[in-house]
């Protein structure tokens, strides 16, 4: 296995240089490609990778997957990159992310008690995310997924 290069030579990060290539592929419209490169990178940083990387690749490949259980299995992966992160008090924004993407994978595969738990974990750990258009974004987000799921027990 090819040794990943962490610093380009204008002192950026390769691998996440690499990762928002891919990112702007798919959402361009190339799932697929998209899709096959994550998994190429994914090969290289998997083992003894950068947590950092993992998450953010594994993040970012859930939402290239078609079928929701694959989703879900990125997502968790991502999470469990996050946890591998230690000393990075940044890391902690991730994690309403990490678990609102988690109870949307839940509600895809129908799983409404899970996906209840994992949004409560959002909600608990969004106090990290901050007064920003992503902060925002997360927290709207988490809103609407609520407004749906307390929807769902009226059913």
């Amino acid at each position: 296995m090819a040794e990943v290069r962490r610093e380009t030579p204008d002192g950026g990060d390769a691998v996440l240089t690499r990762i928002g290539q891919t990112v702007m592929l798919h959402r361009g419209g190339d799932r697929e490609e998209a899709r096959n490169r994550f998994a190429a990178l994914w090969q290289e940083i998997e083992k003894g990778g950068d947590p950092y990387h993992r998450c953010a690749l594994a993040h970012y490949m859930a939402d290239t997957q078609d079928d929701p259980a694959d989703e879900l299995m990125w997502d968790l992966l991502a999470l469990a990159a996050a946890d591998g992160l230690t000393g990075a008090l940044e890391v902690r924004a991730f994690y309403p992310a990490l678990h609102l993407n988690l109870a949307a994978d839940y509600v895809k595969l129908g799983q409404e008690e899970a996906a209840r738990g994992q949004l409560a974990l959002a909600r608990a750990s969004a106090e990290a995310l901050g007064d920003d258009p992503y902060g925002d974004g997360v927290r709207a987000a988490i809103g609407r997924l609520t407004l749906r799921l307390e929807g769902a027990v009226g059913d």
